[in-house]
């Protein structure tokens, strides 16, 4: 049998594996564009799980562990590696309800759900990806249970299945093959769960291996997050937190729960889905808080903090951390606090960059969330501007794809109001949308009417190679200047003027009637004039080009043809 203290210190161990390895994972990705790093992602995702678990007592049941992993695994999903990594763990944490220990057949049935769930999520599965590790690793495991094998044997044929898996991956995605590569996110897969069966085989929590200067950074960034948590002044003494296991015989809505929050507190955020419901509240009486939550089911965590204390300590080690570093001033990011839904719709989109953050507020949408290529936000980054979004229903435009996913998951996390995403996968196609938005139409017609837009724009990107490869018959080498057409890498130059022009012109035909150039971050005022002379040389004087400094990350120019 696997105890749940067993079990917590597998996950752990398997969020520190893939973390010590997740630059060997990040380097399998084959696209030589910059991209949002599969193993950073993954990482990312498990250590927020494993964050969490490292607060449940040893006592704890094998189903509480799952179940909290899993929840906080879906909240701190990035990238689409990510929230299939989650679902994996959602299923996983289903298929071990109400177990205090776990046998063969659990583990087994487990994992079973747990691959059915990431299947389920992805519209068209792809053979030779990390659904098919974790595919196949169930598949072993099977196999090992109608042999009587014990629940180490088990683990150990999902491990051995798992690599049988990655290294066939190659044949059946011949893009891996050219590249001579294993799949990333299947690689990320087997990192942890090489890692969990380090505990189950001998009770040993694989290191994570940061260096120093890792360890440092870390640090400095936990500074910057206590800054952050105490910006604003402090009405509540106490931070309240607690995650209550549902009772399936209660039916009573999590809506009551925090409307009676907001009666005692403020800063009330309530989450639920079908197993769990997590709350925040700031309070002076949190014993009020915890016996309104006891109508719902059994606390499974609970974490209360004075936060006039805290505030006064953090100031102190605020400081302190500043002047071991060096650091004059760490700059601290605003919190978005939750609103009242009280418009009937409202918008949030994913954007880098001060001049595209700013579009996106012109057009309409209440909150930016930073982010996009290289850096995916979470599923609770993005859950957090849908919360602060003060409308009914909540348009979420992503604006890449390996975003969609992650805001998806906020669909059923966001239970007082409705959230809609529209599956914009890059800047100009979420431009589009949003032009498209009437305020005197409903939100189903302007829904049609956004994905309509968002279908009729191409894409142009302007970027760099961040690797050597070879790709698409393309001899690449590692800084050459790339040029992209919906998504597509069609040119190859020096330098990042004459790659714009070259994509945008690709573009253009009898019909096109705009053309936006938006320069990034590397990109002077004159070279942008100097990419748009040069294209309008080349086009139809008709076409009006409209230039606008997005100061955008990783691409030099990102190009809206309409």
């Amino acid at each position: 049998m696997i105890l749940g203290s067993q079990l917590k210190n597998a996950m752990i161990s398997g969020s520190n594996n893939i973390s010590r390895y997740k630059k060997q994972v990040n380097d399998l990705n084959i696209f030589p564009v910059p991209d949002g790093d599969t193993g950073t992602n993954m990482s990312m995702t498990i250590g927020a799980a494993a964050d969490e678990l490292k607060k449940l007592p040893d006592s704890a049941p094998a189903s509480e562990v799952a179940k909290v992993a899993a929840s906080s695994m879906l909240r701190g999903a990035r990238g689409n590696s990510g929230v299939i990594l989650s679902l994996l763990f959602r299923g996983f944490s289903k298929g071990l309800a109400g177990k205090t220990e776990v046998d063969s057949e659990d583990i087994v049935n487990a994992l079973e759900i747990g691959v059915e769930e990431a299947y389920k999520a992805v519209m068209k599965p792809t053979e030779g990806t990390m659904l098919t590790v974790a595919r196949v690793a169930a598949e072993r495991a099977r196999e090992a249970l109608e042999l009587d094998s014990d629940p180490v044997q088990i683990w150990d044929a999902v491990c051995i299945g798992a690599a049988e898996a990655l290294e066939e991956t190659p044949e059946l995605l011949p893009v891996l093959k050219k590249a001579g590569v294993v799949d990333a996110g299947g690689q990320g897969v087997c990192l942890i769960f090489e890692g969990m069966l380090s505990v189950f085989r001998s009770g040993v929590i694989l290191e994570s291996g940061l260096t120093e200067e890792e360890k440092a950074e870390e640090t400095a960034e936990f500074f910057r997050n206590v800054a952050a948590e105490f910006d604003s002044e402090i009405t509540f003494t106490y931070c309240t937190e607690f995650i209550v296991g549902r009772d399936p015989e209660i039916e009573k809505d999590p809506l009551d729960l925090r409307l009676f929050l907001e009666t005692i507190g403020d800063c009330v955020v309530v989450v639920d889905d079908e197993e769990i419901i997590k709350t925040h509240v700031h309070t002076e009486n949190p014993g009020d808080a915890l016996q309104a939550a006891l109508q719902y089911g059994q606390l499974l965590t609970v974490k209360i903090e004075n936060m006039k204390e805290q505030h006064r300590k953090a100031a102190e080690e605020n400081e302190a951390a500043k002047a071991a570093a060096g650091i004059l001033d760490i700059p601290e990011p605003s919190r978005l606090e939750p609103q009242e839904p009280t418009e009937e719709m409202g918008f949030v989109s994913v954007a880098a960059g001060e001049g595209l953050k700013g579009l996106f507020l012109d057009l309409g949408c209440s909150t930016v969330v930073s982010g996009g290529q290289t850096m995916n936000p979470s599923t609770e980054d993005i859950l957090e501007a849908v919360l602060a979004t003060p409308a009914k229903k909540v348009f979420v435009l992503p604006n890449n794809k390996n975003i969609i996913l992650a805001a998806e998951q906020t669909i059923p996390l966001a239970t007082d109001r409705e959230v809609v995403v529209i599956p914009t996968k890059t800047i100009p196609q979420g431009l589009s949308a949003m032009l498209a938005f009437d305020p005197d139409a409903d939100a189903e017609v302007n829904r049609e009417a956004m994905l309509e837009a968002a279908g009729n724009v191409d894409t142009g990107l302007v970027t760099f190679a961040a690797r050597d490869s070879e790709f698409g018959g393309h001899t690449i080498h590692h800084g050459d200047i790339l040029g992209l057409c919906n998504g597509k890498l069609e040119y190859i130059e020096k330098d990042p003027v004459t790659a714009c022009a070259r994509v945008a012109r690709s573009f253009t035909s009898k019909h096109t009637s705009f053309i936006t150039l938006i320069y990034g971050e590397g990109i002077t005022d004159e070279q942008a004039e100097e990419a748009k002379r040069v294209l309008a040389s080349k086009i139809h004087s008709d076409v009006e080009i409209t230039l606008v400094n997005g100061g955008q990350p990783v691409y030099y120019f990102i190009i809206s043809v309409e």
